[in-house]
């Protein structure tokens, strides 16, 4: 059974979504390198159609990206989650139509799924129980407001696995499900 890891860049207290707060710049190389292993772990790349939609019209274009991201996410298979969606334009890419297909792509063959930005998908593979493993990359920062990766009544036991700082001030914490 593959592993569903989300991954999301958050603020200290659990905003991944409001406005434009976050520059993947500010994570500095260290979080770049973690960035690049994780991928490597990665032969699935998850998201909803908004997300999936916005990074079709930014990655494929970018030819001079030293970060490995450009590459990555060219010839990572994708998978979107989408219910209007017809044609991804952006190979390889798998069109699924909700939750229940991740649960199935969870029991093929492969490596780890992995799950970024897509809020409305996040929130729904958490309430589905499908998410092994969290990633979080939290920036110090305070918004006070903006959507929660665990909205108002999500309760969730995880245990922390990993915890590493770095020199820019981004921490990152990997938390898994208890069982």
């Amino acid at each position: 059974m593959r592993e569903l890891v989300v991954t999301q860049n958050i603020t200290v207290d659990g905003v991944i979504e409001a406005g434009d707060w976050f520059a993947p710049a500010d994570g500095g190389d260290e979080v770049l390198g973690v960035l690049r292993d994780q991928m490597a772990q990665a032969d699935g790349f998850l998201t909803g159609r908004t997300t999936f939609e916005e990074m079709r019209g930014f990655w494929p274009a970018q030819d001079d990206d030293a970060t490995g991201v450009t590459e990555y996410l060219n010839t990572v298979q994708k998978y979107v989650v989408s219910q209007t969606l017809q044609e991804p334009g952006w190979e390889p890419t798998t069109i699924l139509r909700g939750v229940d297909d991740v649960r199935g792509l969870k029991s093929t063959d492969g490596t780890q799924i992995v799950c970024t930005g897509s809020i409305t998908l996040a929130h729904a593979l958490i309430a589905a129980d499908l998410v092994d493993e969290y990633r979080l990359f939290v920036y110090p920062t305070v918004l006070g407001q903006g959507r929660r990766l665990f909205p108002d009544g999500t309760p969730l036991a995880l245990r922390l696995t990993a915890c590493t700082s770095f020199g820019s001030g981004v921490a990152q914490m990997i938390y898994r499900r208890t069982d």
